[in-house]
């Protein structure tokens, strides 16, 4: 097992504060590390709620002003500096952690199957996960995994799930098979892309628990943005729409309506 830390902290912290992107379930309390190699009994309920619940912690610095990211993937499918470097960059423009964000990478053995469903995922999370909420700290859960989604069908291939407040999975052999392709965006740039529009959902977006500041829902595609160049308009979960989405290697982004929504709940 590979564990790496990546830290990145705004002008404040660097003077001297050096502390430190749905599905319900039911409620239970564990042992869990607080990212530092301490254990401490902790809620784990309260990472366990609905996609959106903790838009506002997220996107505000008041009660959590630190950010911890912890993230797994299957040997081999290791996001690359460049994913992860955007997706920070993303972090830091829209969300207000004066403390800091903070990311560990830890390798894991494959689970062995070919096709995952969120049941799965969510089952996966509870055996690997070790970083809960604490107080100052928000923890976020990622995973990056091998096989493919079990909802996928001919015409669509998820290439990621946001499916709790603080959980996202990266479906990272499928966005390989798809960069692969003649002429189709970079595995960074679509790694950069589904990463940035998962942790969208875990803020709230599109009206998932940040509310909207004016009608630009696409309720025919559930949580998403009728703005077909924004990030979170709904073909940027799945690989045919996103490979035809990306222009010219280009990572979308929010467009006007999304941001007024994070910046009237809290966020940049």
């Amino acid at each position: 097992m590979e564990l790496q830390v990546r830290k990145r902290f705004c002008s404040i912290c660097l003077m001297g504060l050096l502390g430190i992107l749905g599905l319900g379930c039911s409620a239970d309390s564990g042992q869990a590390d607080d990212g530092n190699g301490l254990n401490d009994t902790m809620d784990v309920s309260q990472n366990r709620k609905s996609v959106g619940d903790s838009a506002a912690d997220l996107l505000d610095g008041s009660r959590f002003p630190a950010l911890h990211l912890e993230i797994f993937y299957v040997e081999g499918l290791k996001p690359s500096a460049t994913t992860l470097d955007n997706f920070e960059s993303f972090l830091m423009e829209r969300l207000h952690k004066p403390d800091g964000v903070t990311i560990a990478l830890t390798e894991i053995s494959s689970p062995g199957q070919a096709v995952y469903s969120i049941t799965d995922i969510r089952n996966l999370e509870d055996d690997i996960r070790t970083a809960y909420n604490q107080e100052g700290i928000l923890k976020v859960f990622g995973l990056f995994i091998d096989g493919e989604y079990s909802e996928n069908t001919e015409n669509g291939s998820v290439l990621g799930v946001a499916y709790r407040n603080t959980s996202f999975v990266i479906f990272a052999d499928t966005i390989r098979e798809f960069s692969g392709q003649p002429l189709a965006p970079s595995t960074a740039v679509l790694e950069t892309t589904v990463l940035d529009h998962e942790f969208g959902h875990l803020l709230g977006l599109v009206n998932a628990g940040t509310p909207l500041q004016s009608t630009h829902q696409d309720e025919p595609h559930g949580k998403h943005c009728t703005t077909e160049d924004c990030l979170m308009y709904w073909t940027a979960e799945t690989g045919e729409g996103l490979i035809n989405m990306i222009s010219g290697g280009t990572i979308p982004g929010l467009d006007a309506a999304c941001l007024a929504d994070l910046q009237a709940n809290g966020g940049k």
